[in-house]
């Protein structure tokens, strides 16, 4: 592991280890804080994926039920379901359920739910490319074996004891890599690194969807699908997870 990166991951546990000595936090304060955060995390994550809500519609969507005039049936569903994802994954990061391939596909579930009913949580039966790519995920007939070994891998990291800030973006990288589904890779990825962050004690990152952010986002994991270079998406997590601890502590004091 490079210097810089061993550095960072030293500052994300001092700054975890700052916000676990403000804990127990006032749970009426938090849950406002956390749903406030959560909206951000959502809008965020879907508009990495090119949906068009801002943040105030997607607050409007999730919280109050509205329907934006003008907005596709689609993009309020995709708001919806990835609000009842977070909750899910914060329920199971407290009920400490083993991570497993059904947990993603369940994630995917909600991800997709009344958007691609054939679709949602089941792995993908074509081949598929990513558009400004050149990485070439497996063949369907592939995907399962790929499934299982990921999940072996991920066990071996956790006894090896890698660090969880790392394990939770290879979580991410390698879900994309694979790219199991034939639409909501990304959302399901960034919902199981966020799993992993959560039960290790960590907070949520959110990765951001400005043109800027989500180039150097695509180009990370570019890297490290197409050269076998991981440092510039692992760093970006990293510091993604900072810069959240950062704000929930500014918050908190």
């Amino acid at each position: 592991m490079n210097e810089d990166l061993k550095l960072l991951l030293d500052k994300a546990d001092t700054l975890k280890g700052e916000l676990s000595a403000l804990r127990p936090l006032p749970e009426d304060a938090l849950q406002k804080i956390q749903d406030a955060l959560d909206i951000e995390y959502t809008y965020e994550s879907n508009r990495i994926e090119g949906n068009t809500l801002t943040l105030q519609e997607t607050a409007l969507v999730v919280n109050e039920g509205v329907t934006i005039s003008g907005k596709s049936m689609r993009e309020h569903l995709e708001a919806i379901n990835h609000s009842e994802a977070i909750d899910y994954i914060k329920d199971i990061a407290k009920k400490d359920i083993e991570i497993s391939e059904r947990t993603i596909k369940e994630i995917h579930a909600l991800i997709l739910h009344g958007i691609d009913r054939e679709n949602a949580g089941k792995y993908r039966t074509v081949p598929v490319m990513i558009s400004g790519s050149t990485h070439m995920p497996p063949q369907p007939y592939l995907i399962q074996k790929q499934m299982e070994d990921f999940m072996i891998k991920f066990r071996q990291m956790e006894e090896e004891k890698v660090h969880p800030v790392l394990i939770a973006a290879y979580l991410h990288d390698e879900l994309v890599r694979i790219h199991p589904f034939i639409d909501g890779n990304g959302r399901t990825s960034r919902l199981l690194m966020n799993l992993y962050l959560l039960r290790n004690g960590y907070t949520l990152v959110t990765l951001k969807g400005s043109n800027e952010d989500k180039i150097s986002y695509y180009k990370a994991l570019e890297g490290s699908h197409t050269e076998n270079k991981p440092e510039a998406f692992q760093k970006l997590v990293v510091e993604a997870e900072i810069a959240s601890l950062q704000r929930y502590l500014s918050i908190m004091q």
